[in-house]
Protein backbone atom coordinates (compact mmCIF):
# COMPACT_ATOMS: atom_id res chain seq x y z
CA UNK A 1 0.00 0.00 0.00
CA UNK A 2 2.40 2.41 0.83
CA UNK A 3 4.46 1.64 -2.22
CA UNK A 4 1.78 2.22 -4.16
CA UNK A 5 0.99 5.83 -2.70
CA UNK A 6 4.92 6.71 -2.94
CA UNK A 7 4.68 5.74 -6.88
CA UNK A 8 0.60 7.81 -7.00
CA UNK A 9 2.66 10.65 -5.53
CA UNK A 10 5.84 10.91 -7.95
CA UNK A 11 2.83 10.31 -11.22
CA UNK A 12 1.12 13.26 -9.67
CA UNK A 13 4.17 15.01 -9.53
CA UNK A 14 5.37 13.87 -13.27
CA UNK A 15 1.36 15.27 -13.89
CA UNK A 16 3.10 19.08 -13.43
CA UNK A 17 6.12 18.62 -14.19
CA UNK A 18 8.04 20.80 -17.14
CA UNK A 19 10.68 19.79 -19.29
CA UNK A 20 11.19 22.14 -21.60
CA UNK A 21 9.46 20.16 -24.63
CA UNK A 22 7.15 22.08 -26.61
CA UNK A 23 4.55 20.58 -28.55
CA UNK A 24 3.50 22.50 -32.61
CA UNK A 25 0.99 22.20 -34.97
CA UNK A 26 1.16 22.20 -38.86
CA UNK A 27 -1.90 22.60 -41.33
CA UNK A 28 -2.69 23.55 -44.65
CA UNK A 29 -4.94 26.78 -44.71
CA UNK A 30 -9.32 25.77 -43.76
CA UNK A 31 -10.81 26.67 -46.90
CA UNK A 32 -14.56 24.86 -45.61
CA UNK A 33 -17.75 26.89 -44.34
CA UNK A 34 -16.61 29.25 -41.79
CA UNK A 35 -20.36 28.03 -40.46
CA UNK A 36 -19.22 25.13 -38.92
CA UNK A 37 -19.88 26.21 -35.21
CA UNK A 38 -16.92 24.08 -33.87
CA UNK A 39 -14.38 25.36 -36.31
CA UNK A 40 -12.64 22.80 -38.64
CA UNK A 41 -9.57 20.99 -38.94
CA UNK A 42 -8.17 19.85 -42.94
CA UNK A 43 -6.91 16.87 -42.79
CA UNK A 44 -4.17 15.79 -42.54
CA UNK A 45 -2.56 17.66 -39.97
CA UNK A 46 0.75 16.86 -38.10
CA UNK A 47 1.67 17.23 -34.69
CA UNK A 48 5.12 17.86 -33.24
CA UNK A 49 4.70 16.60 -29.72
CA UNK A 50 8.12 15.83 -27.58
CA UNK A 51 9.93 15.66 -30.43
CA UNK A 52 8.30 13.24 -32.48
CA UNK A 53 5.66 14.14 -35.39
CA UNK A 54 2.60 12.74 -36.11
CA UNK A 55 0.09 12.70 -38.81
CA UNK A 56 -3.45 12.49 -38.09
CA UNK A 57 -6.01 11.62 -41.19
CA UNK A 58 -9.13 12.20 -39.69
CA UNK A 59 -10.22 12.43 -35.79
CA UNK A 60 -9.09 9.57 -33.43
CA UNK A 61 -12.25 7.08 -33.48
CA UNK A 62 -10.41 4.76 -30.29
CA UNK A 63 -9.11 6.44 -27.85
CA UNK A 64 -7.40 5.41 -24.64
CA UNK A 65 -6.25 7.91 -21.92
CA UNK A 66 -3.42 6.49 -19.34
CA UNK A 67 -3.81 7.71 -15.29
CA UNK A 68 -0.28 9.17 -14.31
CA UNK A 69 -1.93 10.19 -11.20
CA UNK A 70 -3.93 13.14 -13.63
CA UNK A 71 -7.79 13.78 -14.86
CA UNK A 72 -6.39 16.58 -16.61
CA UNK A 73 -6.67 14.74 -19.73
CA UNK A 74 -9.58 13.05 -19.56
CA UNK A 75 -11.06 16.23 -18.31
CA UNK A 76 -10.07 18.14 -21.82
CA UNK A 77 -11.94 15.36 -23.60
CA UNK A 78 -14.92 15.62 -21.66
CA UNK A 79 -15.32 19.44 -21.65
CA UNK A 80 -14.05 18.89 -25.88
CA UNK A 81 -17.17 16.97 -26.23
CA UNK A 82 -15.12 14.27 -27.94
CA UNK A 83 -15.53 12.01 -24.64
CA UNK A 84 -17.39 9.55 -26.77
CA UNK A 85 -14.28 8.31 -28.51
CA UNK A 86 -12.52 7.12 -25.50
CA UNK A 87 -12.49 3.27 -25.39
CA UNK A 88 -10.13 3.00 -22.03
CA UNK A 89 -9.91 5.85 -19.52
CA UNK A 90 -7.46 5.11 -16.58
CA UNK A 91 -8.36 8.62 -15.06
CA UNK A 92 -10.37 9.01 -12.35
CA UNK A 93 -10.54 11.06 -9.20
CA UNK A 94 -13.67 10.71 -7.76
CA UNK A 95 -14.43 14.33 -7.22
CA UNK A 96 -14.22 17.65 -9.59
CA UNK A 97 -15.17 21.09 -9.06
CA UNK A 98 -17.24 21.53 -12.53
CA UNK A 99 -20.64 19.61 -11.05
CA UNK A 100 -20.98 16.64 -13.38
CA UNK A 101 -18.21 16.09 -14.28
CA UNK A 102 -16.48 13.63 -11.56
CA UNK A 103 -19.78 11.88 -12.89
CA UNK A 104 -19.35 11.95 -16.35
CA UNK A 105 -15.29 10.57 -15.99
CA UNK A 106 -16.90 7.98 -13.85
CA UNK A 107 -18.84 6.38 -16.92
CA UNK A 108 -16.83 6.17 -19.40
CA UNK A 109 -15.56 2.64 -20.41
CA UNK A 110 -12.28 1.48 -18.70
CA UNK A 111 -11.12 -1.24 -21.31
CA UNK A 112 -11.45 -3.76 -18.30
CA UNK A 113 -7.82 -4.25 -18.08
CA UNK A 114 -6.16 -4.99 -15.25
CA UNK A 115 -3.44 -2.14 -13.81
CA UNK A 116 -0.05 -2.73 -13.39
CA UNK A 117 1.51 -1.95 -9.90
CA UNK A 118 1.61 2.02 -11.21
CA UNK A 119 -2.39 1.29 -11.55
CA UNK A 120 -1.90 2.07 -14.78
CA UNK A 121 -2.34 0.47 -18.58
CA UNK A 122 0.36 -2.35 -19.24
CA UNK A 123 1.82 -3.42 -22.44
CA UNK A 124 -0.33 -5.68 -23.44
CA UNK A 125 -3.13 -4.49 -22.21
CA UNK A 126 -2.71 -1.64 -24.42
CA UNK A 127 -1.94 -3.11 -27.33
CA UNK A 128 -5.37 -5.37 -26.73
CA UNK A 129 -7.80 -2.28 -27.07
CA UNK A 130 -6.65 -1.36 -30.39
CA UNK A 131 -5.96 2.06 -30.42
CA UNK A 132 -5.73 4.71 -32.94
CA UNK A 133 -4.90 7.76 -30.27
CA UNK A 134 -2.96 7.09 -26.85
CA UNK A 135 -2.76 9.88 -24.23
CA UNK A 136 -0.50 10.20 -21.41
CA UNK A 137 -0.12 12.11 -18.76
CA UNK A 138 3.59 12.19 -18.75
CA UNK A 139 6.52 11.06 -21.13
CA UNK A 140 7.27 8.05 -18.57
CA UNK A 141 3.74 6.56 -19.67
CA UNK A 142 5.66 5.65 -22.88
CA UNK A 143 8.76 4.05 -20.86
CA UNK A 144 9.42 0.55 -21.56
CA UNK A 145 11.18 -0.38 -18.62
CA UNK A 146 7.91 0.87 -16.62
CA UNK A 147 6.66 -1.75 -18.54
CA UNK A 148 4.25 0.46 -20.78
CA UNK A 149 4.18 -0.08 -24.84
CA UNK A 150 6.24 2.59 -26.54
CA UNK A 151 5.27 5.56 -28.44
CA UNK A 152 7.27 3.31 -31.47
CA UNK A 153 5.45 0.56 -30.33
CA UNK A 154 2.16 2.10 -30.56
CA UNK A 155 2.82 3.74 -33.69
CA UNK A 156 3.64 0.24 -35.31
CA UNK A 157 -0.06 -0.76 -34.36
CA UNK A 158 -1.76 2.27 -35.95
CA UNK A 159 -1.59 4.68 -33.04
CA UNK A 160 -0.58 8.17 -32.65
CA UNK A 161 0.58 9.24 -29.32
CA UNK A 162 0.35 12.50 -27.28
CA UNK A 163 1.98 14.03 -24.13
CA UNK A 164 0.79 17.40 -22.74
CA UNK A 165 3.97 19.85 -23.78
CA UNK A 166 4.56 20.43 -20.27
CA UNK A 167 5.30 16.73 -18.84
CA UNK A 168 7.18 15.34 -21.73
CA UNK A 169 9.66 13.92 -19.43
CA UNK A 170 9.81 11.23 -16.89
CA UNK A 171 9.09 11.43 -13.31
CA UNK A 172 11.98 13.24 -11.08
CA UNK A 173 13.17 14.27 -14.70
CA UNK A 174 11.73 17.55 -15.08
CA UNK A 175 12.50 21.67 -14.00
CA UNK A 176 10.23 24.14 -15.09
CA UNK A 177 7.39 26.21 -14.15
CA UNK A 178 4.11 25.34 -15.74
CA UNK A 179 1.25 27.78 -15.86
CA UNK A 180 -2.13 28.09 -17.17
CA UNK A 181 -1.05 28.27 -20.45
CA UNK A 182 -0.20 24.73 -20.57
CA UNK A 183 -3.64 23.58 -20.14
CA UNK A 184 -4.77 25.94 -22.68
CA UNK A 185 -2.06 24.07 -24.63
CA UNK A 186 -3.64 21.42 -23.86
CA UNK A 187 -6.90 21.87 -25.13
CA UNK A 188 -5.42 23.81 -28.36
CA UNK A 189 -3.72 20.50 -29.42
CA UNK A 190 -6.64 18.43 -28.58
CA UNK A 191 -9.39 20.57 -30.39
CA UNK A 192 -7.01 20.27 -33.71
CA UNK A 193 -6.76 16.58 -33.45
CA UNK A 194 -10.66 16.10 -32.96
CA UNK A 195 -11.79 19.01 -35.18
CA UNK A 196 -13.06 20.92 -32.97
CA UNK A 197 -11.02 23.91 -32.30
CA UNK A 198 -13.64 26.01 -31.94
CA UNK A 199 -14.65 24.89 -28.74
CA UNK A 200 -11.88 24.65 -28.07
CA UNK A 201 -10.85 28.64 -28.57
CA UNK A 202 -14.38 29.20 -26.74
CA UNK A 203 -13.21 27.51 -23.75
CA UNK A 204 -10.16 29.49 -23.67
CA UNK A 205 -11.72 32.80 -24.23
CA UNK A 206 -14.10 32.41 -21.42
CA UNK A 207 -11.79 30.92 -19.22
CA UNK A 208 -9.42 34.03 -19.90
CA UNK A 209 -12.10 36.30 -19.37
CA UNK A 210 -13.38 35.11 -15.97
CA UNK A 211 -9.61 35.19 -14.55
CA UNK A 212 -8.60 38.85 -16.20
CA UNK A 213 -12.28 39.63 -14.31
CA UNK A 214 -10.94 38.36 -11.04
CA UNK A 215 -8.07 39.35 -11.78
CA UNK A 216 -8.83 42.55 -11.85
CA UNK A 217 -11.19 42.62 -8.55
CA UNK A 218 -7.92 41.67 -6.38
CA UNK A 219 -5.20 44.00 -8.49
CA UNK A 220 -3.40 46.07 -6.18
CA UNK A 221 -4.53 43.98 -2.87
CA UNK A 222 -1.43 42.88 -0.42
CA UNK A 223 -0.55 39.19 -1.83
CA UNK A 224 -1.89 36.96 0.81
CA UNK A 225 -0.81 32.98 2.00
CA UNK A 226 -2.25 30.48 0.49
CA UNK A 227 -1.04 27.54 2.09
CA UNK A 228 -2.28 24.15 -0.25
CA UNK A 229 -2.47 20.67 1.37
CA UNK A 230 -2.54 17.41 0.19
CA UNK A 231 -3.60 15.31 3.13
CA UNK A 232 -2.51 11.55 3.73
CA UNK A 233 -0.91 11.90 0.22
CA UNK A 234 2.66 11.49 1.64
CA UNK A 235 5.30 8.98 0.65
CA UNK A 236 4.40 6.43 3.36
CA UNK A 237 3.88 9.30 5.81
CA UNK A 238 -0.21 9.69 6.74
CA UNK A 239 0.34 12.91 7.82
CA UNK A 240 -1.61 16.26 7.22
CA UNK A 241 1.59 17.80 6.14
CA UNK A 242 3.69 15.30 4.24
CA UNK A 243 2.72 16.69 0.97
CA UNK A 244 2.35 20.32 0.53
CA UNK A 245 2.16 22.26 -2.70
CA UNK A 246 5.49 23.41 -3.61
CA UNK A 247 6.74 23.78 -7.52
CA UNK A 248 3.73 23.67 -10.09
CA UNK A 249 0.61 25.09 -12.17
CA UNK A 250 -1.04 25.66 -8.64
CA UNK A 251 0.86 28.80 -7.82
CA UNK A 252 0.09 30.72 -11.00
CA UNK A 253 -3.44 30.18 -10.13
CA UNK A 254 -2.97 31.60 -6.91
CA UNK A 255 -1.13 34.15 -7.94
CA UNK A 256 -3.76 35.51 -10.36
CA UNK A 257 -6.50 35.26 -7.29
CA UNK A 258 -4.46 37.86 -5.15
CA UNK A 259 -2.12 35.39 -3.21
CA UNK A 260 1.02 33.48 -2.25
CA UNK A 261 2.73 30.23 -2.01
CA UNK A 262 4.49 30.77 0.60
CA UNK A 263 6.35 27.20 -0.38
CA UNK A 264 6.66 27.98 -3.49
CA UNK A 265 9.76 25.79 -5.32
CA UNK A 266 11.10 26.93 -8.59
CA UNK A 267 13.57 23.74 -8.87
CA UNK A 268 11.27 21.11 -10.33
CA UNK A 269 9.90 20.15 -6.77
CA UNK A 270 6.17 19.56 -6.67
CA UNK A 271 5.76 18.68 -2.97
CA UNK A 272 7.58 19.17 0.43
CA UNK A 273 7.37 17.48 4.02
CA UNK A 274 6.83 21.04 6.60
CA UNK A 275 6.93 20.67 10.24
CA UNK A 276 4.37 21.70 12.27
CA UNK A 277 7.34 23.78 14.15
CA UNK A 278 8.01 25.57 10.58
CA UNK A 279 3.79 25.92 9.73
CA UNK A 280 3.11 27.10 13.14
CA UNK A 281 5.83 30.30 12.77
CA UNK A 282 4.70 30.44 8.75
CA UNK A 283 1.52 33.54 8.65
CA UNK A 284 -1.52 31.35 6.35
CA UNK A 285 -4.37 33.22 5.52
CA UNK A 286 -6.42 31.03 3.37
CA UNK A 287 -6.00 26.65 3.64
CA UNK A 288 -6.99 24.83 0.89
CA UNK A 289 -7.33 21.07 1.17
CA UNK A 290 -7.43 19.11 -2.07
CA UNK A 291 -10.04 16.47 -2.55
CA UNK A 292 -9.53 13.54 -4.36
CA UNK A 293 -9.50 9.51 -4.80
CA UNK A 294 -7.02 7.31 -6.23
CA UNK A 295 -7.72 3.31 -7.44
CA UNK A 296 -6.10 1.76 -4.93
CA UNK A 297 -5.48 4.56 -1.93
CA UNK A 298 -8.63 6.65 -0.54
CA UNK A 299 -6.97 10.23 -0.05
CA UNK A 300 -11.01 11.75 -0.08
CA UNK A 301 -11.80 12.03 3.73
CA UNK A 302 -15.66 10.74 3.80
CA UNK A 303 -16.00 14.46 6.05
CA UNK A 304 -13.23 16.79 4.13
CA UNK A 305 -14.73 19.75 5.91
CA UNK A 306 -13.27 18.24 8.89
CA UNK A 307 -10.03 17.06 7.75
CA UNK A 308 -9.78 21.33 7.01
CA UNK A 309 -11.28 22.05 10.46
CA UNK A 310 -8.25 19.30 11.96
CA UNK A 311 -5.55 21.33 10.09
CA UNK A 312 -6.66 24.84 11.31
CA UNK A 313 -7.19 23.88 14.83
CA UNK A 314 -3.59 22.91 15.29
CA UNK A 315 -2.27 26.73 14.84
CA UNK A 316 -5.12 29.17 16.44
CA UNK A 317 -2.51 32.02 15.80
CA UNK A 318 -3.08 32.10 11.83
CA UNK A 319 -5.14 34.90 10.05
CA UNK A 320 -6.54 31.43 8.25
CA UNK A 321 -8.02 30.14 11.65
CA UNK A 322 -9.18 33.16 13.27
CA UNK A 323 -11.52 33.43 10.32
CA UNK A 324 -12.22 30.19 10.06
CA UNK A 325 -10.59 30.78 6.55
CA UNK A 326 -10.37 27.47 4.06
CA UNK A 327 -11.55 26.15 0.88
CA UNK A 328 -11.69 22.30 -0.49
CA UNK A 329 -10.49 21.89 -4.46
CA UNK A 330 -10.21 19.19 -6.86
CA UNK A 331 -9.30 18.80 -10.10
CA UNK A 332 -9.58 22.79 -11.01
CA UNK A 333 -5.85 23.69 -9.49
CA UNK A 334 -4.10 20.95 -11.65
CA UNK A 335 -3.81 20.89 -15.64
CA UNK A 336 -6.94 21.00 -17.36
CA UNK A 337 -9.79 23.04 -18.37
CA UNK A 338 -10.88 24.80 -15.39
CA UNK A 339 -8.51 26.57 -13.96
CA UNK A 340 -10.11 29.80 -13.96
CA UNK A 341 -12.86 28.01 -11.18
CA UNK A 342 -9.97 27.66 -8.57
CA UNK A 343 -8.99 31.44 -9.16
CA UNK A 344 -12.33 32.21 -8.90
CA UNK A 345 -12.24 30.27 -5.26
CA UNK A 346 -9.46 31.25 -4.16
CA UNK A 347 -9.58 34.83 -4.79
CA UNK A 348 -12.63 35.05 -2.75
CA UNK A 349 -10.83 32.96 -0.20
CA UNK A 350 -8.40 35.19 0.45
CA UNK A 351 -10.01 38.35 -0.86
CA UNK A 352 -13.79 38.82 0.59
CA UNK A 353 -14.08 41.83 1.02
CA UNK A 354 -13.70 42.41 -3.06
CA UNK A 355 -16.57 40.15 -3.83
CA UNK A 356 -19.35 41.71 -1.26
Amino acid sequence: MLMKRATLLALAAATLAVTGCTTSVTETTDTRPAAATDGVTEYPVTLENCGKTYTFTEAPKRVVVMNGGSVGEISALVALGVADRVVANAQSYGASDVPGRAAAIDALPTGAFTPNNLQDIPREAMLNQRPDFVISTHGGGFAAEYGFATRDELAAAGANTYVPRANCGVAGAATGTPTIEDSYALLRDLGTVFDVRGRADRIIAESQRAIAETAARVAGQPKKNVLLVFPGMGMGDSSDFSAIAAGGIWNDVIDKAGGVNPFNRDDGTTFVTISKEQLAVTPVDGLVVVNYRSPDVNYRSPDIDAVAERILAQFPQWNATKADNYAVLSDSIYLGPSNDVAVARLAKLVHPEQFR
